[in-house]
């Protein structure tokens, strides 16, 4: 744990990555970890209404781990809502991308309720839990996706547990 956290720290330092720990309002218990990833700056023409800007234009949320407690609650979709919201409304992101193994069919189901785009399958992507090359389905929000990604949230997050 202390190398992963290490190493979050190290590409946030880098202005690489902006961890976050998932820590629970009524105890202070940590619940897990995610992370902006891949933050990318395009290289826009001068005169173009987007040079210079200071923020990302496009990032991944990634890195995500829930404690057993947390798994199955709004723990992490409350967690993707505040990711989302700050990426498109606080950056103006164009895109946020998400990879997942594609063996993990819960993550991908989960993407795909909340208005996640399917884009493919990168072939021996990166290494798996299991020390596997893994392939990752990749899927992303687009900024004319995002009030709909967000309205189906909200509604996700108003629902008893």
């Amino acid at each position: 744990m202390t190398a992963y956290v290490n190493t979050a720290l190290a590409s946030r330092d880098e202005g690489t990555a902006a961890p976050f720990a998932i820590v629970g309002q009524q105890d202070d218990v940590v619940l897990g970890s995610t992370r902006f990833f891949d933050i990318e700056r395009w290289l826009w023409p001068e005169g173009h209404p987007s040079h210079g800007l200071c923020y990302p234009d496009a990032c991944e949320i990634g890195y995500t781990w829930l404690a057993r407690p947390a798994i199955r609650t709004a723990v992490n979709t409350e967690a993707k809502l505040l990711m989302l919201t700050y990426a498109f409304e606080t950056w103006h992101v164009l895109r946020v991308c998400f990879h997942t193994d594609k063996r993990n069919e819960r993550s991908r189901e989960a993407l795909e309720r909340i208005g996640g785009q399917f884009e493919g399958t990168l072939r021996a992507h990166r290494m798996a839990v299991d020390f596997i090359a893994r392939d990752s389905a990749r899927y992303s929000i687009i900024r004319d996706e995002w009030l709909e990604v967000k309205r189906r949230l909200k509604e996700m997050l108003e629902r008893p547990q």
